[in-house]
């Protein structure tokens, strides 16, 4: 069990770009013991694997995998979204995309899979095909597929590499295979790799629609005090307007 815990904890640490004596250092764990744990000579604690993954961000799933390992049980959470734990935390969530009224907004898990949206975003997605607005709807395939919205983005290379950028991004984080999967699907259906170099302050979304071209920049928030695994993942993504033309279109 030792062995185990501590190959999983050297790979964190590896995929963290961090040496022993960097996690050491930020850790304040000895270099010696860190060693130990990962060549499995020492059995570490359920506080030393919570204190190492806090240090080494990992996620809360995969530190419930690490303590499983080692013989412990699970710390954190992981409910279905639906559970009446989290109804509070969901509700709350769903007066923020109602908030943003009249602009789009969606409540997305960690793969960006739709678990919520506001009225406006049915907007940005008409035209799709039927298939892929069948549940659960990712809004990365949505985006490049050709039968999705791909046809009505107007610069779908720069936004098809803005995807392509956060899934990589997010993958790094988590060792997620299904993030690796969908930046991939990305690089097969777009030509991200000879793009010019993006203008303007921000990452424009410039989408055409009956009212005339429009165009969006976004934010996104997430919940940074999720105790809950099913919570960690899950980000509010909202769009407003990136000129006058769009703004009096939703406000019209």
């Amino acid at each position: 069990m030792s062995a185990a815990v501590g190959e999983m904890l050297r790979e964190w640490r590896e995929s963290r770009s961090l040496s022993q004596q960097a996690l050491s250092d930020v850790s304040t764990v000895s270099t010696r013991h860190l060693s130990r744990v990962e060549t499995g000579r020492a059995q570490p604690t359920p506080q030393m694997i919570l204190h190492l993954a806090e240090h080494l961000e990992i996620p809360l799933r995969e530190r419930n995998r690490i303590l499983l390992a080692g013989g412990y049980a699970p710390r954190y959470a992981d409910s279905a979204l639906d559970d009446a734990s989290l109804s509070s935390v969901m509700d709350g969530l769903r007066d923020l995309l109602d908030a943003h009224l009249p602009y789009p907004a969606l409540l997305l898990d960690d793969h960006w899979d739709v678990v919520d949206a506001n009225a406006a975003v049915d907007g940005l997605m008409a035209g799709c095909s039927a298939e892929l607005l069948e549940p659960p709807i990712n809004v990365i395939r949505l985006c490049v597929h050709p039968d999705g919205m791909a046809p009505r983005i107007r610069n779908l290379p720069v936004w098809a590499a803005h995807l392509h950028q956060q899934l990589r991004h997010r993958a790094a984080q988590t060792r997620d295979a299904r993030h690796v999967e969908l930046a991939d699907e990305i690089a097969q259906l777009v030509d991200i790799e000879s793009l010019p170099p993006v203008g303007g302050p921000v990452v424009v979304l410039e989408l055409s629609s009956d009212d005339g071209p429009l165009r969006f920049f976004s934010t996104v928030a997430r919940l940074t005090t999720a105790t809950d695994a099913a919570l960690e993942g899950l980000h509010l993504e909202t769009f407003l307007p990136a000129d006058e033309r769009t703004r009096a279109a939703y406000r019209a």
